[in-house]
């Protein structure tokens, strides 16, 4: 009963105080990998990652090795770890996130695994123009949150100190990666709800290198967003697939047409590849 207040506890102050939270190293031993360290971020309103075989198996279906992949909205790095080690040490992860916070939990990541992994964090919100941001949480302890051109309460009471920047991808790509850009194989999307206005923004590097794309329709959006989500991919040659959970053996079944992304009230997860 104690252990229960005491965690009840922390979870309010970490929604009342704001404060700095450190990373927990652990490890985990995949067949083909081998060793893999991790850094869990001890919010109290944040649980433990794990990397497993049936994750791993998820992304090395889509990741080709020694390709380029993306991670936009990579948190702490729970989905940009299996990404890098499915690329391998060969190819490139580049990791975004805005959150000044989380950032430093994915920075952590970042630097483990060197020899089967090669990330590189970026500090960044994706966005349709190159300018500094808000960012702002519901939580003191910055869980979780958004960027906004002004201070407002979409995203919470909690305004960091500092503005955050915001980059054009397509234009970042091609100054700073151009060279790689033929080896773009995977993206994935993870933006409160933003997807959709991700990926109008980098619909030329879609449509030139055709990457598998993974993202989430938030079932809060208006049918005609979650409508336009479906017509981009499938204007640009894709098929899209509804799958449960990024693990082996999930469900998966096809989308086929946009009535059934309104179907679906909750939000979900797809992929698209390209047809």
């Amino acid at each position: 009963m104690f252990e229960y207040f005491k965690k009840s506890w922390a979870r309010k102050k970490a929604r009342r105080i704001t404060q700095e939270y450190p990373a927990e190293i652990v490890t985990f031993n995949l067949p083909l990998e081998g060793k893999i360290e991790f850094a869990n971020w001890k919010n109290p309103l944040v649980w433990d990652r794990v990397i497993n075989e049936d994750i791993m198996d998820f992304y090395r279906k889509l990741i080709k090795k020694g390709s380029l992949v993306i991670d936009i909205g990579a948190n702490i790095g729970d989905t940009t770890v299996p990404m890098a080690l499915a690329a391998g040490s060969s190819g490139l992860t580049l990791a975004f996130e805005p959150n000044p916070y989380i950032f430093k939990i994915l920075q952590a990541n970042a630097g483990l695994n060197k020899d089967k992994t090669n990330i590189v964090p970026l500090p960044y919100a994706i966005a349709d123009s190159d300018e500094e941001y808000y960012y702002i949480s519901s939580e003191a302890s910055y869980s979780n949150g958004g960027i906004s051109k002004e201070i407002s309460k979409k995203h919470g009471s909690f305004v960091y100190k500092e503005k955050v920047k915001g980059i054009m991808l397509g234009e970042y790509l091609k100054k700073n990666y151009s060279g790689l850009l033929s080896k773009l194989s995977f993206i994935k999307i993870d933006t409160e709800g933003y997807d959709k206005e991700i990926i109008k923004t980098i619909s030329n590097i879609i449509k030139a290198f055709k990457p598998t794309i993974v993202a989430e329709c938030f079932g809060t959006l208006p049918n005609e967003d979650k409508i336009e989500l479906y017509n981009i991919l499938e204007n640009m040659d894709y098929e899209i697939f509804y799958f449960y959970d990024f693990i082996k053996g999930a469900e998966v079944a096809k989308i086929n047409g946009s009535k059934e992304m309104v179907k679906r009230k909750n939000t979900f997860n797809f992929y698209a590849i390209p047809k």
